[in-house]
This record gives C-alpha cells, sequence and structure tokens, in this order.
C-alpha cells in the first residue's frame, strides 16, 4: 500500500529521523540494516530462529501487497536505523505491525514514536485495531505496547506467543 511520503519525527528524547516507504534501492541498506539487530531481536521480529534476513525476506519488505506498508527510518546520515511494517486484513477491520529497530539506536524512543506513527496510518486507514503477535520473552515489547494502551491476551494454542492490540475507534 505504501502511500504516504516521507516525513520527519522527533521523540520524546529530541532525537530526530525521517520515515519513508521502503523501496528497491533499499535492499542494501536494508540487508546492512539486519546486520545490526541483535539475535533476539531477529527471533522477536520473525518469531523463529533467524541468524540472517534473507533476500527473499527482503524482496518482500520493499515489495509490499496493497495492504502492506514498509516503511524504514533513517537518522541524518541516511542509515537505516528501524524498519517496519503494517500490513491490513482482507476485511480492512485490522492491521498488524511489526517494528526492529538497531541496537545502537535503541533506548532513544524510536520504537515508541514509529509505533505511535504506525497507530496513526491505522487511524487513517480507517481499522477498527491494530495488533501485533509477540514472543512473551519479548517483555520491552510488550510493555513499550501496554503503556500506548495495547491490551494483551493469550493466544489459544501458542503459549509462547502473546497478542497485544489496541483499538482505535
Amino acid at each position: 500500500m505504501t502511500q504516504h511520503t516521507t516525513k520527519q519525527l522527533e521523540t520524546r528524547t529530541g532525537y530526530r529521523f525521517v520515515v519513508r516507504p521502503a523501496s528497491d534501492e533499499d535492499e542494501p541498506k536494508l540487508a546492512d540494516f539486519f546486520h545490526h539487530v541483535g539475535p533476539e531481536d531477529l527471533r522477536f521480529r520473525f518469531l523463529s530462529t533467524v541468524r540472517a534476513v534473507s533476500y527473499d525476506r527482503l524482496v518482500a519488505m520493499m515489495h509490499p501487497d496493497e495492504r502492506t506498508d514498509s516503511i524504514i527510518a533513517e537518522n541524518d546520515r541516511g542509515e537505516i536505523i528501524a524498519a517496519a511494517m503494517l500490513a491490513g486484513d482482507a476485511a480492512g477491520e485490522r492491521g498488524e505491525v511489526a517494528v526492529s529497530i538497531r541496537d545502537d539506536h535503541k533506548g532513544r524512543g524510536i520504537g515508541w514514536t514509529l509505533l505511535d506513527h504506525l497507530v496513526e496510518i491505522a487511524r487513517l486507514r480507517g481499522y477498527a485495531s491494530i495488533e501485533s503477535i509477540e514472543d512473551r520473552q519479548n517483555r520491552a515489547a510488550i510493555s513499550l505496547e501496554q503503556e500506548m494502551g495495547f491490551v494483551s491476551e493469550p493466544i489459544e494454542g501458542e503459549p509462547t506467543l502473546i497478542l497485544v492490540r489496541k483499538p482505535l475507534c
């Protein structure tokens, strides 16, 4: 979908970065970005043991379907510091989010600010809710989402996962 344009965001700590849709030209930078995301965060992002992000996954991020936004965040040097996805369901009622942040850029409020940006995009799309499936061990993400008004609920048959959802209307 990726209809939004480039936008500058600022965290509560004053850190500024730019968000924009991912494009074909981002493939080498996106591959480099994921080399700076730790193994545990890769596992949390892809909900499986991933040592490296495959070329096929990178292509999927650069060429999302009509219901999906693939967004990158860049610092003032043009380095990708975060990557995010917002995927709408077929009914257009809810969006699922996933966010990854470079290890050396954590603790600056980027996750909060980027997730807030995704919530606004979801509202503009008319979604009734936004959600994320999290590994129960990903306490930092779950805590951040709960601070933002997301509510946690178990996923039947998935004891290691939890669904966090935020109603938007």
